[in-house]
């Protein structure tokens, strides 16, 4: 692609290396810079700037927070007996996006992928251990809602195996056939799960 400019080219560079945009998407948005008011454009870098110099992660839960502390670990009105182990930061959102769950999270920041280089070593596994063992008379319940993919259940399974001693009651997410999903579509294992994992009509 030939640009009219080498700074439009870099600017492009450094956009389409963010996830899921490519050259053509970065270009427009670089061009839709360019076009709109310089203030508008200085308003972005500098929010970004901010959020790199300013963004923490909680000291707890490892969630992205403001503070030392975020705003879910330190709440009153969270229930701290249900800790809920989350792959990411997205699945905190997403989960809080249902507003079905009142407990406390736990991020370990990816799942266990040899193939990746990623080991538990790599993930907050030794923190939640830690985190369990100090709050073990608090936490009542310990919620693994990782991906249904190998290297999620791989990390359950991990997880597992390191706190099986502790009196904690550990669960998973349910797995299963979607609202609106097609049986005739739907995978064999995914559907062998949903037979399995059956629950009571009411």
């Amino acid at each position: 692609m030939e640009y009219p400019s080498k700074l439009i080219e870099e600017a492009v560079n450094q956009v389409s290396k963010l996830p899921g945009i490519g050259k053509k998407t970065a270009l427009r948005l670089v061009l839709s810079l360019i076009k709109d008011k310089e203030e508008k454009t200085f308003a972005l870098t500098d929010a970004l700037n901010k959020l790199r110099e300013g963004i923490r992660f909680c000291s707890c839960c490892h969630n992205i927070s403001d503070a030392e502390i975020c705003t879910i670990c330190a709440s009153h009105r969270r229930d701290k007996s249900i800790l809920c182990v989350v792959e990411d930061a997205n699945d905190v959102m997403a989960i809080e996006n249902t507003s079905q769950f009142n407990g406390v999270y736990h991020v370990l920041g990816g799942v266990i992928s040899p193939v990746n280089g990623i080991g538990p070593s790599e993930l907050k596994i030794e923190s939640l251990v830690s985190r369990l063992n100090h709050a073990q008379t608090e936490i009542k319940e310990l919620i693994l809602a990782l991906s249904p993919t190998l290297e999620g259940d791989t990390t359950a399974f991990y997880i597992h195996k390191r706190i099986k001693d502790l009196s904690v009651k550990v669960s998973v997410i349910a797995r299963g056939v979607p609202v609106g999903g097609d049986l005739e579509y739907a995978d064999e294992i995914t559907l062998g799960r949903s037979i399995t994992g059956r629950t009571l009509f009411n």
